[in-house]
């Protein structure tokens, strides 16, 4: 995991209306958090899904901008429809891979697999955003994945919540992070909020990671049908609310 922008994470365009008989390209390998998230992550683990929803939004909120617009220059007339379509055929397939890409066992690999699911998933919801044309730089967007997630039930606790992380990253900036913890306390609770992010069958999951011999019972149907949920949640909301004109941003 490095602070580099992850790679693979722009879905192909379709030339028209994706069809049965269209090939997929294959999904590249899926990217977790950068290294500085998952250090603020693990620094304020209580709010480690706000932390991961604002810096999506700031990292991965462009490369959805710019796949959208790249994606109508090169296909004039092609519908928001089928770039949704795209993108969430995309981030479902990385989403399969995710729950691997630790090799890690234990703990520590169960966090680091419901992480990149997270961030997997918060990448397909920025680009459906951007495929209805709704701003995916927009600070609104972060508020929209945490209920889109089902982290928040309304979007003003996901705002109060949003504006505490960030607080508390200003402070972390200006004095430092607070007093350790005992790791193992944190990423358990690191894991728990993000598993909550990613899905209750992440969770169950990760959970199942942890075990020994029950990860087997739990394919990649798991973080596939999570996603797919979320997808469809993301298409209904941004669907309707998809706009010409980009929302004002607020600062």
């Amino acid at each position: 995991m490095t602070d580099t922008p992850p790679v693979g994470g722009q879905p192909a365009v379709p030339t028209s209306e994706p069809s049965a008989d269209t090939p997929e390209a294959p999904p590249a390998a899926p990217e977790g958090p950068p290294a500085r998230l998952w250090d603020r992550m693990r620094d304020d683990p209580q709010y480690a899904p706000e932390h991961l929803a604002l810096e999506a939004v700031r990292r991965l909120g462009p490369e959805a901008a710019q796949w959208a617009a790249r994606a109508r220059a090169e296909h004039p007339g092609v519908s928001a429809d089928a770039l949704a379509d795209q993108a969430a055929r995309k981030f479902v397939n990385l989403a399969r891979l995710s729950g691997a890409v630790s090799g890690a066992a234990g703990l520590p690999g169960a966090v680091l697999d419901v992480g990149v699911l997270a961030w997997t998933q918060a990448r397909m919801v920025l680009h459906i955003a951007a495929a209805y044309e709704v701003d995916p730089l927009h600070n609104d967007r972060a508020t929209d994945l945490l209920v889109l997630q089902r982290v928040h039930k309304v979007a003003e606790s996901a705002r109060l919540a949003l504006g505490v992380a960030a607080g508390r990253e200003r402070a972390d900036a200006l004095f430092g992070p607070g007093g350790q913890r005992p790791l193992g306390r944190v990423m358990l609770q690191l894991g728990v909020r993000l598993a909550q992010m990613a899905g209750v069958r992440a969770a169950k999951r990760m959970v199942a990671k942890i075990v020994p011999g029950a990860a087997i019972v739990l394919g990649t149907w798991a973080n596939s049908s999570a996603t797919k949920d979320l997808a469809q949640r993301s298409r209904a909301l941004y669907g309707q609310r998809g706009v010409a004109v980009p929302e004002p941003r607020r600062r």
